[in-house]
């Protein structure tokens, strides 16, 4: 059973940064691909960015591209999004996900992934 656990959203102003943690183990990070999702209130969910399992492969939304930054940790059994120059408009719940097809990766196709976390709340506002 794959687990994911989020954390690091909150409050921060324009500008600010934040860096959010998908947590897990190594054999998930060896086996799915690892992807970050946010869904703001009336909105559908939107991908966000996303890495591959072997090849570390990154792809990114272009309404980030350039601010976020995904990296992963395997003996911490981690994935991160760093955030950078937050804007009002990233305010959302974000969520991390698991796809078994592990080399590739998709930010437009959220139900190709199995599984995913309770998500963080990151709230951006002065």
């Amino acid at each position: 059973q794959v687990q994911l656990v989020e954390s690091g959203g909150g409050l921060v102003q324009p500008g600010g940064s934040l860096r959010l943690s998908c947590n897990t183990n190594w054999f998930t990070l060896e086996h799915y691909a690892i992807g970050w999702f946010r869904q703001a209130p009336g909105k559908e969910r939107e991908g966000v960015s996303c890495i591959t399992n072997r090849d570390r492969l990154t792809y990114y939304a272009d309404s980030v591209q350039g601010r976020f930054s995904i990296s992963r940790d395997s003996s911490a059994g981690a994935v991160y999004l760093q955030m950078n120059s937050l804007e009002a408009e990233d305010s959302a719940v974000y969520y991390c996900a698991a796809e078994r097809a592990g080399s590739v990766c998709s930010l437009s196709r959220p139900s190709e992934y199995n599984y995913w976390g309770q998500g963080t709340q990151v709230t951006v506002s002065s």
